[in-house]
């Protein structure tokens, strides 16, 4: 008989790690703070189409020069639905702070200072848009709504699932782990430098609902085992073999999803989609993330509840 992993013996561990890791990100969110995209703060973009290669520090430079509006951010990508001939076209959002929109006047100076100093990359205007701070915010306030909302209903389904096995402790540990990957995303975009913008609330989401569905997976089996073992039998035993009968079919999956996200990413390199890989990256840390929370935090967490419980 395969011998049963010691989750419950290996909690402090367990903690520790994901303890560390929160200290680190705590530390560098003190160093470099948190960078919100326009979408949530207010600004403007402005895009642009080009070909060739071109230093980035005068395009900035070029660009700064040309607008009052002050230039936040800009990322450069590959232009892969480029009705052109040739394989060196791109496309460049500028990100701009402040409350004043690029008006026509402004788009006209900035291309023809682009088109001046750059004449061999024909620099093409496409588009912009611009989000007051006021709306801004409310968006963000709309969207944590949205991830709140969801995070309740998630405790509250677990709750009145698993009430066999203490549905309220299982609900409550449940929504632990959940905070331990959000705190994992979001740690990852301040570490990166990365600005939290839309992908950052459906990562949250979309991993919301993975890490939940590697818990629940796990509560099930707690819950059989539980019943063959009666209530007589130790707790953390049971979770033991809960966790290890169900351990291979947990990393299969989460390999396989890494798998997936992880050629998403590579291909999102290799033609230079930044806003792909501002979604595919995090997503991978997620589902490690969620992975690992279902196993070593919700489980362990509920185990100790409960022999706390029965003291």
């Amino acid at each position: 008989m395969k011998k049963d992993l010691n989750f419950i013996g290996r909690s402090k561990i367990f903690f520790g790690i994901s303890l560390g890791i929160i200290l680190i990100g705590i530390i560098c969110n003190f160093i470099f703070g948190t960078t919100l995209d326009i979408q949530f703060k207010g600004g403007a973009i402005i895009s642009y189409s080009f070909t060739g290669e071109v230093d980035e520090n005068a395009l900035k430079d070029t660009i700064q020069t040309a607008t009052p509006n002050n230039v936040v951010t800009f990322t450069v990508s590959k232009d892969i639905m480029n009705n052109t001939e040739t394989d060196d076209a791109y496309v460049i959002d500028i990100n701009f702070s402040g409350e004043n929109a690029i008006d026509t006047a402004q788009q006209a100076t900035i291309t023809k200072e682009l088109t001046e100093k750059f004449p061999e990359n024909n620099f093409v205007y496409q588009e912009s848009s611009s989000v007051e701070a006021s709306m801004g915010f409310k968006f963000l306030l709309k969207c944590l709504t949205a991830v709140l909302i969801a995070c309740v209903l998630m405790v509250l389904y677990v709750t009145i699932r698993f009430k066999l096995i203490g549905g309220l402790s299982a609900g409550v540990m449940a929504l632990v782990a959940l905070f331990h990957d959000v705190a994992m995303i979001y740690f990852m975009y301040v570490i990166f430098r990365m600005p939290i913008d839309s992908n950052f609330i459906a990562v949250v989401l979309m991993i919301l609902g993975y890490s939940l569905n590697d818990t629940i997976v796990i509560y099930d089996r707690v819950r059989e085992e539980r019943k063959l073992a009666g209530p007589k039998a130790d707790i953390a035993d049971v979770f033991n073999h809960s966790a290890s009968s169900v351990l291979k079919r947990t990393i299969c999956t989460s390999i396989t999803t890494l798998i997936a996200i992880g050629t998403v990413y590579v291909v999102a390199t290799i033609f230079g989609l930044d806003s792909v890989k501002g979604f595919a990256l995090p997503m991978m840390i997620g589902v490690i993330s969620g992975c690992y929370s279902s196993l070593c935090i919700a489980g362990p967490l509920w185990v100790m509840w409960q022999k706390r419980k029965g003291e």
